[in-house]
């Protein structure tokens, strides 16, 4: 009985911000509402369309995606479920996550003056990497690896999410680097990204045209299918099988590398669709 009532109260919650939205957007009139992911797209779009203002839906979630496709034109982003269903509805626009577009005119050798004197230029370079916070399956994930004694630099970034996750981090190879505002940098001395099963560093990494390896159930147990948006680019491994699926990945990273290639220009034009769809949502007051 929980369950009924937590949306009942979701609804209502959705309801009042949408009404507020709407006289907000009534005062400023703007040319055009944006509402950008879950309860962001609902209650904007839904607000614009309370005052009759053109309005697009940037989505990703079962939520947003159920209410913003019905009342206008949405973009949908590849971690909805819809991102995978064939539809001729053409208000709705399949578009990859904007990124960047700097992101892949990064420096290497910015990168290489950055590493302490255990990186080893001669070694191929394992970044793991769960975004601005590091995680403990990926922290486990790096320690896992490292223990089978691969002949790797095993990068590790992000600032953990607890103090203790960097216990996993004191095995030899490991090179932990923490918070750091240099990823474009980092990505042009990487061979294989070991990520998570979301958007932003994913889409970084097909950009950047580096193989992938997505350690699944990482934040959450969240899992999104990436692997079948950048099919051929990403392979998907548990934590249990890290080992096999970066020996796997070694063994054919120019096939990998390709496969990204094939999908890199599209994630960095994103950005740029995007703005085109927003534009003609205002031409089409």
């Amino acid at each position: 009985m929980l369950l009924p009532k937590t949306l009942a109260k979701a609804a209502i919650k959705t309801s009042k911000a949408a009404v507020e939205a709407a006289r907000l957007i009534r005062k400023i009139r703007p040319d055009v509402v944006v509402g950008i992911i879950g309860g962001g797209a609902i209650v904007g779009c839904l607000g614009a369309k309370m005052v009759n203002i053109p309005s697009l839906g940037i989505i990703s979630t079962p939520a947003d995606a159920k209410v913003c496709t019905k009342i206008t034109s949405t973009v949908v982003l590849p971690e909805s479920t819809i991102f995978h269903i064939d539809s001729k509805d053409k208000t709705i626009h399949k578009i990859y996550s904007p990124i960047n577009p700097e992101i892949i005119v990064g420096d290497g050798d910015e990168a290489l003056a950055r590493m302490p004197p255990e990186f080893d230029v001669n070694r191929p370079t394992i970044l793991f990497s769960s975004g601005s916070t590091l995680f403990e399956k990926m922290a486990r994930g790096a320690s896992k690896l490292a223990k089978t004694g691969i002949n790797a630099n095993i990068l590790v970034i992000g600032a953990p999410l607890e103090d203790e996750y960097r216990e996993y981090l004191k095995e030899d190879n490991i090179i932990y680097l923490g918070y750091i505002d240099w990823i474009s940098d980092l990505y042009k001395i990487v061979d294989l990204a070991v990520l998570t099963d979301d958007g932003m560093m994913i889409h970084e990494a097909i950009a950047s045209q580096l193989p992938i390896i997505v350690l699944l159930g990482t934040k959450y147990g969240r899992y999104h299918n990436l692997a079948r948006v950048f099919d051929g680019a990403v392979l998907e491994s548990e934590l249990e099988n890290i080992k096999e699926l970066t020996e796997s990945a070694f063994n054919n990273l120019d096939r990998l590398k390709e496969n990204a290639n094939k999908y890199s220009e599209d994630v960095l034009k994103a950005s740029d669709k995007i703005a085109c769809l927003i534009c003609n949502r205002i031409n089409k007051k």
